[in-house]
């Protein structure tokens, strides 16, 4: 038989299992690599408490917090050395902090951190089971806040691991087909590297047709915008290529504050260039000058595009006017796309954002657009869609995204000037 006791009130760095038992009876020291065992007498939970505890008194008394990635990429506490911590000890900000550093946002990875003593700046530090690489040619530029931070992180993750229970089964070994979800990422990167190409290329060909005086001046601006609106696209391209392979492993979708009026705007422009040769014109209508959400730009684009180009395609066999609307109403933007095609029959209406559902002829449609529309407006968003149509007239689809809390700074050019 085996017991194992703990040094509850050393110093963090100094907490290790003693074992008494084995064959020779006599006390083992795990050293360096030890794996705390939770047991009956110390809980998870407390010892987590107790870490947090220690490393907030190694701190000189700041509070210190542990973090949990949520699912809308946002950092929830999960405890605290406080008993009761305030909302400015607890929350952090990520835009701040793991982003700035251009940090991977991966949902289930936990943080610990605390407030720095000078600047008041963050100083946070993942939780882990096994420690960081050493430094670089052995020179050590952490702060002692993050040293700290650094080893109450390692005690947390080496506490929250499982051990198997004595009697079970191992786990069971990965499936090889488990290996398929590693192809988005390589398509991904396979991808990546024509498009830098391509765009480097296209930079090259700018510079030369600003250069070409044999050009008229007017056509040559002409030209360099549609270059420029190509050049926008295939970075639009490689930031979507740079989330699949974020997605690939596990990180989460990109978040961020961005002007969707903008974002709606653009579409439409290059969008209408599209259009043309269908001949199908485009109309973009709203009084909306900025509206700031948060989510990823890139996904309302695509979400836009979708929406635009099933009204292209039910407009095929009569061209007319595709209309796009944004509105405000109340706490909300109202995002719809019209049509006058060939609308859609009741029976297959209710069945449009099931997946792999198409009403186009074999081999034109995925049946994946809507039910990618549908994911991002509801996940992503938190927003909802709704589907009007009637045969013969045509179809609306409205989009209605909440619009978050703006910032104060959004209404700074409306201040008045300062006297001279």
């Amino acid at each position: 038989m085996q017991f194992v006791a703990y040094v509850v009130r050393a110093p963090l760095c100094q907490r290790m299992p003693i074992v008494i038992g084995g064959s020779s009876g006599r006390p083992v020291v795990s050293g360096c690599a030890w794996e705390p065992r939770v047991t009956q007498p110390e809980t998870f939970v407390e010892g987590r408490r107790e870490i947090l505890r220690q490393a907030s008194v190694a701190l000189g008394g700041r509070p210190v917090t542990v973090w949990e990635v949520s699912v809308r990429a946002e950092l929830e506490p999960q405890a605290s050395s406080e008993p009761a911590p305030t909302h400015h000890t607890s929350k952090l900000d990520v835009d701040a902090t793991l982003r700035r550093w251009n940090i991977a946002i991966v949902q289930g990875s936990r943080w610990v951190g605390c407030q720095g003593a000078a600047d008041g700046f963050w100083v946070v530090a993942p939780v882990r089971s096994r420690p960081p690489a050493p430094p670089p040619e052995g020179r050590e530029r952490r702060s002692r806040e993050r040293l700290t931070l650094e080893l109450a992180g390692l005690c947390l993750g080496l506490l929250d691991r499982r051990e198997p229970t004595p009697g079970h089964p191992p786990a069971a070994r990965p499936d090889p087909l488990n290996d398929i979800t590693t192809l988005p990422g390589i398509i991904a990167h396979e991808l990546s590297n024509p498009l830098t190409a391509a765009r480097a290329g296209l930079h090259l060909a700018m510079e030369s047709l600003g250069r070409w005086t044999e050009v008229a001046a007017g056509r040559r601006l002409e030209l360099l915008d549609e270059l420029g609106q190509v050049v926008e696209d295939i970075d639009r391209s490689a930031s979507f290529l740079r989330a699949v392979k974020d997605r690939a492993r596990g990180a989460l979708a990109r978040s961020e504050r961005f002007d969707a009026v903008r974002v709606v705007r653009s579409c439409c422009t290059l969008e209408s260039r599209v259009l043309k040769e269908k001949k199908i014109p485009l109309e973009f209508d709203s009084t909306l000058e900025v509206v700031y959400l948060k989510g990823d730009p890139n996904a309302l684009y695509d979400l836009l595009v979708n929406l635009i180009r099933n009204a292209a395609d039910a407009s095929a066999a009569r061209p007319a006017p595709i209309r796009v609307g944004l509105t405000q109403v109340g706490n909300a933007v109202r995002l719809s796309v019209r049509d006058e095609g060939a609308g859609i029959r009741s029976q297959d209406l209710e069945r449009i954002f099931e997946p792999g559902f198409t009403t186009k002829p074999f081999g034109e449609g995925s049946g994946m657009g809507l039910v990618v529309v549908q994911s991002v407006v509801r996940n992503m968003f938190a927003g909802s869609v709704a589907v009007d149509s009637t045969v013969g007239s045509g179809t609306t689809v409205t989009v209605t995204l909440p619009i978050p809390a703006q910032r104060a700074v959004d209404s700074r050019s409306e201040a008045p000037p300062l006297a001279s």
